[in-house]
């Protein structure tokens, strides 16, 4: 069995502080949009991919180096911001089950937030990021699932995805994998389970002191 956790948001509270950076941007641009409100609406989406899309919506395209810059800002908070969320560690210490991340996060962001939680030693070297294996694809795309079962030769009905976002939940539903969504980070919102669940998740956890017995629930349930 091979248990895949998505990252931010999932294992580190990390979508909060960078959704609070990229919607003041935003603001300045003439897109207003709160943090939590861009939390909801791009929950799952590349920096790129929203980055593109807000240029779409505004019907022009924004400064050239605005992305990149945005994107300094998100990792410079970051490493002096960002926290575990709570109980990650312990669900790891429960867990005998091989396990890695897969993220749409660049393996460099990856590693600021990893190292800052004091996870990182706890999974490399399986840390994934969907931009830097296979097709290179992003989520919703299987890409990056994928990549990870065949990289523990574990056929991927025998793998579960532990997933925050929309994107996750379909990514991992398309690579044949059975998936609990999370709703534990800072950035959850109201109808967050409830689209996680229309997504294509089995159950969804709130807590991760809950995640252990939900997996091995999930795995009675499945017969493994």
């Amino acid at each position: 069995m091979l248990i895949i956790f998505d990252c931010d948001g999932v294992l580190v509270d990390s979508e909060i502080i960078a959704s609070k950076v990229v919607s003041g941007y935003y603001t300045k641009e003439g897109y207003e949009i709160s943090a939590s409100q861009f939390a909801e609406k791009f929950a799952g989406m590349t920096g790129k991919e929203a980055f593109e899309f807000v240029e779409t919506e505004l019907g022009r395209h924004m400064p050239e180096d605005l992305l990149n810059k945005i994107e300094d800002e998100i990792d410079r908070r970051l490493a002096k911001e960002v926290k575990i969320i709570e109980g990650a560690d312990l669900v790891l210490d429960q867990l005998d089950d091989a396990r890695c991340i897969c993220s749409n996060s660049h393996s460099n962001r990856l590693e600021i937030t990893l190292r800052k939680t004091g996870l990182f030693d706890r999974f490399r070297p399986y840390i994934f990021s969907s931009l830097e294996v296979g097709t290179k694809a992003p989520k919703p795309d299987p890409n990056v699932f994928l990549h990870a079962a065949k990289e523990f030769d574990t056929k991927p009905s025998d793998c579960i995805v532990i997933e925050d976002s929309a994107a996750g939940v379909k990514a991992a539903c398309a690579a044949g994998m059975r998936v609990i969504g999370f709703t534990g980070g800072s950035h959850t919102y109201q109808s967050h389970s409830d689209i996680l669940t229309e997504a294509g998740a089995e159950t969804v956890v709130r807590r991760h002191r809950e995640m252990a017995a939900t997996i091995e629930a999930l795995k009675s349930w499945s017969g493994f």
